[in-house]
This record gives C-alpha cells, sequence and structure tokens, in this order.
C-alpha cells in the first residue's frame, strides 16, 4: 500500500485562520486517498507564498524525506499552483523528490510522469500560476507608481505622520503631534548650523521624538516633509519629485537650506560647544598667554566643587569661572542701549525695515531671471540632443542638474512670495527687541545656559581673553559696537558741549553788541 504526505498550502495567515481553503483541501484529499487506497503518513500545513520553496514546514518535510527514505511514496497536493508557482524552482524540487523515491502529484490535475508529453502540461499548470503573479505584481506596480505621480504617499506613514481614511474613502497621511512639531524643529536647528546632526538629534529625543540616529538621518533627508512625493526611476523614466496631497511640515526653501547643511555646501555658524551652566564663557575665551581656547573644569575642594576656565596647554593659565562669570556681567551693562537713543534706533529699524520690500522685490526679480535662464539652457540642450551635437546621457546629466537648481529656486521664490504677502506688524516687535537692548545684563543672568551662549555669540564674534573683557576691549558686533559708542563717546561730547570755555570747537557763543561776522 502507498504512504502518502498531504501538502496543503494557503498563502496568507487571514486564509489559514478564517478562510475554507485548509478544510477544503484536506476533505478533497484524504477523499482521494480513501478511494485509491492510499495511507496517509502526515498531513502538512503552510501558510506562506508559493514564489520559493523557502517555507518552514516543507523544509521541514524534505529534511524528514531525505533523512528517511522509503517512508513516504507520495506527496499529495491539490492543484499544481498549491505546490509551486515558481517553474524553475519547481522542476528543480521534483527532480530532488524523485531522486529520494517520492513522487509529487496534483489529485485535481493529476499527470503520468512516464508519458513525455505529459511534461508539457506540467509547464503549463506550474507557469500559468506564475504568469498570473507576475501580472498581478506589475499590475500593483503600475497602480502605485500611478498614484506616486499624483502626489499620493504608498506606504506606511513616515514619522511625524500617521495614516488615515477620510471622507468618502481617500487614504491620506496627516501630521502627527508631537512628533511633527519636533521635526519642524529640528529642520530649523539644522539650517542655523549651530549644531552637528547628532547633536540636534540628541535634543529632539530629549523634548519626545523617539528614534534612532540612522532613523532621524533618514527623516532630515527625506522630501516628504516639504510635501513632495519621490517617483523612482524606471525604465527611461529619470527618478523626479511630484508635489504631494498631504499637507507639509516644512517649506521647499528650508528643506533644501538644510540638504545645503548636511552636504557641507552652506554652514552659517561653527557647531556650538555644550557647556556646564557654572561655565557659559566655555569655547568663547582665548588664552592670554597662547592661542588655546579655554576650556573649563570642576575642582573637588574641602567644602564642595570649584569651577575654573583655564588652558590645556603648558602655560598654565588658569581663572576662577566665578570672577570671570562676574567680570563679563558687568561688562556686559556697558552695553545696554541708553534709554535716550532707544527711539532713534526704533525710528531707524522701522525705517529700513520699509525699505527691505524693495530688496525683496529685487530678490524676487533676480530668481526669476535666473530661472529663466535655466530653463532656456534646458531648452538648447533639448536642440542640441535633436541635432545629434550631444548624446542622450549629457543631456539625462544636464537636464538632472538643470532642474535641481529649478526645483531649488522656485522654492526659495515661494518663500519671498510667503514673506511679502504676510508683513508683520514690525513696531511691538521692535519695542520688545529695544526694551530687551536697555537690560541685556539682566536678560542675560536670568536666561538659561543655551539662552547664555546664544547672547554671548551674538554679541562676540571672535574669540576674546579674560583681560579683554576686563578692559572692555573685546571686539563686539556692530551692533554693540554702536550702543557703546552712544553710551560713552557721544555722551562725553554732549556733556562737553555745555562748557564755555572748552578747547573743542564744540560750542559758539552768541553775538553781543557788535554785529556778527557774515557768512559768506
Amino acid at each position: 500500500m502507498l504512504i502518502a504526505d498531504l501538502y496543503i498550502r494557503v498563502s496568507t495567515d487571514e486564509q489559514a485562520d478564517k478562510g475554507y481553503s485548509q478544510r477544503n483541501q484536506e476533505e478533497v484529499l484524504r477523499k482521494y486517498c480513501e478511494i485509491n487506497g492510499i495511507t496517509v503518513r502526515k498531513v502538512i500545513y503552510e501558510d506562506h507564498s508559493a514564489k520559493t520553496f523557502n517555507r518552514p514546514e516543507w523544509r521541514k518535510l524534505l529534511t524528514f524525506l531525505r533523512k528517511n527514505k522509503n517512508k513516504s511514496d507520495l506527496v499529495l497536493f491539490t492543484k499544481w499552483d498549491r505546490f509551486s508557482r515558481n517553474a524553475s524552482d519547481a522542476y528543480q524540487v521534483i527532480s530532488t523528490l524523485k531522486s529520494l523515491g517520492v513522487e509529487p502529484q496534483a489529485v485535481e490535475q493529476p499527470l503520468d510522469m512516464t508519458v513525455p508529453e505529459n511534461k508539457m502540461m506540467l509547464a503549463i499548470y506550474l507557469t500559468a500560476p506564475e504568469i498570473e503573479n507576475d501580472r498581478r505584481a506589475l499590475n500593483v506596480f503600475y497602480g502605485m507608481r500611478r498614484a506616486r505621480k499624483e502626489g499620493r504617499f504608498m506606504a506606511t506613514a513616515p514619522m511625524g505622520y500617521v495614516n488615515r481614511t477620510l471622507e468618502g474613502g481617500l487614504k491620506r497621511i496627516v501630521p502627527k503631534e508631537p512628533q511633527a512639531s519636533i521635526i519642524k524643529w529640528a529642520f530649523k536647528e539644522l539650517k542655523q548650523g549651530r549644531y552637528s546632526t547628532e547633536q540636534v538629534w540628541k535634543q529632539a529625543r530629549e523634548k519626545g521624538l523617539n528614534c534612532c540616529k540612522n532613523a532621524f538621518l533618514m527623516v532630515v533627508r527625506n522630501p516628504v516633509y516639504c510635501g513632495k512625493i519621490v517617483v523612482p526611476k524606471y525604465k527611461d523614466e529619470e527618478r523626479h519629485m511630484v508635489p504631494g496631497l498631504h499637507e507639509p511640515l516644512i517649506s521647499e526653501a528650508l528643506f533644501y537650506q538644510v540638504q545645503d547643511v548636511l552636504d557641507g555646501r552652506k554652514r552659517a555658524f561653527n557647531t556650538s560647544i555644550t557647556s556646564m551652566d557654572t561655565l557659559p564663557l566655555r569655547g568663547f575665551l582665548g588664552c592670554s598667554r597662547c592661542e588655546r581656547i579655554l576650556t573649563g573644569s570642576a575642582s573637588k575642594g574641602r567644602s564642595g566643587y570649584y569651577h575654573y576656565y583655564h588652558c590645556s596647554s603648558a602655560c598654565g593659565y588658569r581663572k576662577k569661572a566665578e570672577e570671570v562669570n562676574d567680570t563679563f556681567v558687568s561688562a556686559l551693562s556697558e552695553y545696554n542701549l541708553n534709554e535716550k537713543a532707544a527711539e532713534i534706533f526704533k525710528v531707524v529699524i522701522l525705517d529700513v525695515y520699509s525699505n527691505s520690500s524693495q530688496h525683496r522685490r529685487e530678490a524676487k526679480k533676480k530668481h526669476i531671471a535666473q530661472i529663466t535662464e535655466l530653463y532656456n539652457k534646458l531648452t538648447k540642450a533639448r536642440e542640441l540632443l535633436l541635432a545629434d551635437d550631444i548624446d542622450a546621457v549629457d543631456y539625462k546629466t544636464i537636464k538632472a542638474e538643470t532642474e535641481h537648481k529649478i526645483n531649488v529656486l522656485e522654492a526659495e521664490l515661494s518663500e519671498l512670495d510667503g514673506k511679502m504677502a504676510k508683513i508683520p506688524d514690525l513696531e511691538p516687535i521692535v519695542d520688545s527687541a529695544i526694551h530687551t537692548l536697555t537690560r541685556i545684563d539682566v536678560m542675560y543672568c536670568k536666561s538659561n545656559n543655551e539662552q547664555k551662549r546664544k547672547i554671548i555669540g551674538s554679541m562676540y564674534p571672535k574669540k576674546f581673553t579674560f583681560e579683554e573683557i576686563k578692559d572692555r576691549t573685546a571686539e563686539t558686533t556692530d551692533l554693540f559696537q554702536f550702543i557703546y559708542l552712544i553710551n560713552k563717546e557721544l555722551n562725553i561730547k554732549k556733556r562737553r558741549a555745555n562748557l564755555e570755555n572748552s578747547d573743542l570747537p564744540t560750542w559758539v557763543r552768541p553775538p553781543g553788541l557788535e554785529p556778527g561776522t557774515k557768512r559768506l
């Protein structure tokens, strides 16, 4: 009597749990064995795809048959597509089974392998499901590609978004808080160039963004966050981006600016140095004995820790952090804006801002000219291609580079249009800023360490020494140089103008009884 193993396969877990295919296959196979007097040794249930034979239960069965020859004569299944949907792999496995003395057979599509013509039928039975699979996969591929071209995101929502089904059955990705806000913050920080990507990632994690470093790097490189969908390269169609149907988290201009920073093409500031709260000047102070930058550390004493700014070289320069910090705050008070000059500052700022729209218009005109020039370049390249003066490879290179530049310029132009459309009421902002400048030392003392370092960096463009702070000779930015000039030098001249006997011609005596000299 023949002994058979019954092989029952479905494609998915859902079919295995809820469908009737497995029970139906087993019923058909057992009835066939009963009619033909075949003994059933074991029933194997599989819920994997038939594209390959890399299936857990099938591997176990094949291992058993190799170790136990003549324990089974047949492997029975209902149809050949239950056995395999890959013709080349199927022929190889059939050959392996025959070498073990086992014959595979489909009870609903029986074939006598001793008849040569039946091999043609076997090819049809095996190839037809494979063709069906390939056609279905191709239809899905073209459908997803078409959806991408229409601006739909065809995958699990990226970080900061979540998949939603809207009214009418439309599926979209929508922003998910608080991740979306943290990602916006991360892009803005990266644009500044003050921190490395790793530092921004660590700060984002502290804010609540739960991801690894590699995932974060993928986020800041993904154009989906500026509202673009990537359509991959396929055959002769080059990779390109289309406007997405979802809500962008950032502007295109910001996205491209961040890419420039990440690629090293643009960096606004040097990477920031983090420091302890008691050492806010760490990284800004230079050594007065050598050319090194002072670092900072704490030394343990009998009653606690004492902090110092010190040089790491052999020069041995060392200053108490408390003394340096107090001196810096004292020097900072010299740069408080004189309240009498505050109104003049306000008038000047508002006047400059009123002229900024003209600069924006000029920038917009320049961007339009550059975009037009690039389009003309692309047209000329196309004409050269048609005239066989350049080959297709060169044309594709020129086209890709030109389209990238056009995308960047159009994004910047869109941002300019947005700024011109949204002109805020500047006066309250200026009042707040000037109020800050009139008490910058107080604001510095009340700020946290990160804000203190931002204030220091905005005031001092170069490294400075402790002696320069003490003597008020450290180089500051233009704004604070003007404030210092107003507070010191102009004030002195104003006081001296009240002195009648000044050696300088700052005051002219009014005419007396004699008539004044007529000016020519």
